[in-house]
C-alpha cells in the first residue's frame, strides 16, 4: 500500500520497545508505510510499574489510545512524599478534579510497562502499513540522499525512505550520529519487584503514589494493573555497574542503604524474595540528533534518569511529533527529521537536566534533606501543580 505522497518506501525503525512502536503507529496514521526491526526474538517489555503524566495522554489521545492505556492502568487519588527516617509527610499531592482541570482534563495513571506495550504492539499488528520483525538487528546503514539502506544481523539489507532510530541509549545509530561514547553512568542503582495483592499486608497497601525519600535512597510504591499488583522500586548511591534492565539484585546491599529507615519501609522490602536491579545513566542533551534521512527517538535521542518517570512520556511525545512533521513534509525527510528535532531538544533536555536535579532532592541527607522537607511542605496543592506545570502542561 503506497504512502499518501506515492512513495511505496516504508520508513525504517530500528528498535521495538514503546519509542519504536507508537512512532510506527504514529507515521502510519498519516499513510506512511513503517517496516520495524526487533532484535529480541518476540516483542515483549522488560520492568514492571510505569507513572504516566498527564502529557503522555495528551499525546495518546491524538493518536487515539488514551482510552485504552487506561483502561489497563491504575489512578491513584494522589502522590504523596514522606521522610524515611522519621515518616513524618513531607507533602501531599492530590490528582483529582482540580488536578485533572488544571492540565486539560488529562489524568495521571500508574501502569504495567507490559500493558502500555501490548497496547502499542496491538496498534501496530492492527495497521496494514506496518510490517513487524523479531530477531532482526540493525548493524549499519547507508544514506543514500534519496533514501537509506540498513544492514541486517543476518546479512540482509533493507531499503527504505529513513531510518528513525529507537534502539534505547546504547543505540549503535547514535554513536554514528553523535558518537558521545558511553552512557554517563549516575551512581544509582535501582531495584524492582512485584507484588500481588494479597502479599501486601493490608496496613500496609496504598492506592496513592507514594515516595519515602531516605538519605542517599528513596523508596516508591504503588498498585498496577486496576490494582491487583503493587509495584516497589528502591533506589540507593552504589558504584557498582552491570549493562542492562534485568539483573538479579542483591539482597544485601540493598539492606545495608535501608538499614534504619522506618517499620513501613523495611517490612515492604521483606515481602520481595527477587528483586531485579538496573544502574541509572543517562547522556548529557544535545540539540542534533538527526542527520540526512536518519534520525533518534527517545532514549536514543535523549535517555534520562527516572526521577521524573517522563522516558515513556517523552518517547510518546517524540513519536507523536515525529509523525507530524514527516506527514507536513513527506517530500523532504531531512527538513522533516530536522523540524522534528527542533521542537523537541529543548523540552527533552530541560527533563534529563532536572530528572538530576529531582534525583538529588529525593535522596538529600541532613541539613539539606531539613531544608527539602521545609520547602516542599510547605506549598498549598495549588502551588505544587503549578510547580509541574512545565512538565505536565506541555507536550
Amino acid at each position: 500500500m503506497a504512502a499518501s505522497n506515492g512513495s511505496s518506501a516504508p520508513i525504517l525503525i530500528s528498535g521495538g520497545g514503546l519509542g519504536g512502536l507508537i512512532a510506527a503507529h504514529a507515521l502510519a496514521l498519516k499513510g506512511i508505510p513503517v517496516r520495524l526491526f526487533e532484535q529480541a526474538t518476540e516483542f515483549g517489555e522488560v520492568g514492571a510499574g510505569i507513572q504516566l503524566g498527564p502529557n503522555i495522554f495528551r499525546a495518546l489521545e491524538k493518536v487515539g489510545l488514551k482510552d485504552a492505556v487506561l483502561a489497563d492502568a491504575h489512578i491513584p487519588p494522589a502522590q504523596e512524599m514522606r521522610n524515611a527516617l522519621s515518616g513524618a509527610l513531607v507533602t501531599n499531592m492530590p490528582l483529582g478534579k482540580a488536578f485533572m482541570d488544571r492540565f486539560g482534563g488529562q489524568p495521571y495513571a500508574v501502569t504495567h510497562r507490559a500493558d502500555i506495550h501490548g497496547t502499542y504492539l496491538k496498534a501496530c499488528r492492527a495497521n496494514p502499513l506496518i510490517t513487524l520483525e523479531t530477531s532482526r538487528r540493525v548493524e549499519s546503514y547507508v544514506d543514500h540522499g534519496d533514501g537509506v539502506s540498513i544492514t541486517l544481523n543476518n546479512g540482509e539489507t533493507v531499503k527504505g525512505r529513513a531510518l528513525v532510530a529507537a534502539d534505547g541509549m546504547w543505540s549503535k545509530i547514535r554513536e554514528r550520529i553523535i558518537g558521545d561514547g558511553k552512557p554517563r553512568v549516575s551512581g544509582h542503582i535501582a531495584y524492582r519487584g512485584v507484588l500481588k495483592r494479597s502479599e501486601v499486608p493490608e496496613d500496609l497497601w496504598r492506592p496513592d503514589v507514594v515516595l519515602w525519600a531516605g538519605p542517599r535512597t528513596h523508596f516508591v510504591h504503588y498498585p498496577l494493573r486496576r490494582g491487583e499488583l503493587y509495584n516497589l522500586v528502591a533506589v540507593f548511591h552504589s558504584d557498582h555497574y552491570e549493562e542492562g534492565w534485568d539483573a538479579e539484585g542483591s539482597k544485601d546491599l540493598l539492606w545495608k542503604h535501608f538499614e534504619g529507615q522506618v517499620p513501613q519501609v523495611t517490612r515492604m522490602l521483606e515481602r520481595i524474595n527477587t528483586w531485579k536491579m538496573w544502574v541509572l545513566c543517562d547522556r548529557e542533551p544535545v540539540k542534533n540528533w538527526s542527520q540526512g534521512n536518519v534520525t533518534l527517538l527517545g532514549d536514543a535521542a535523549h535517555p534520562m534518569l527516572q526521577y521524573l518517570a517522563q522516558g515513556a512520556g517523552m518517547a510518546t511525545e517524540d513519536a507523536i511529533d515525529l509523525a507530524e512533521k514527516v506527514g507536513a513534509q513527506p517530500d523532504n525527510i531531512p527538513a522533516a527529521f530536522k523540524a522534528y528535532e527542533q521542537a523537541r531538544y529543548l523540552r527533552t533536555g530541560r527533563v534529563q537536566i532536572m530528572a538530576r536535579v529531582y534525583g538529588e532532592f529525593y535522596h538529600a541527607r541532613g541539613v539539606t534533606a531539613e531544608l527539602r522537607d521545609i520547602a516542599v511542605g510547605g506549598r498549598t496543592e495549588e502551588q505544587a501543580r503549578e510547580g509541574i506545570a512545565w512538565l505536565y502542561g506541555g507536550g
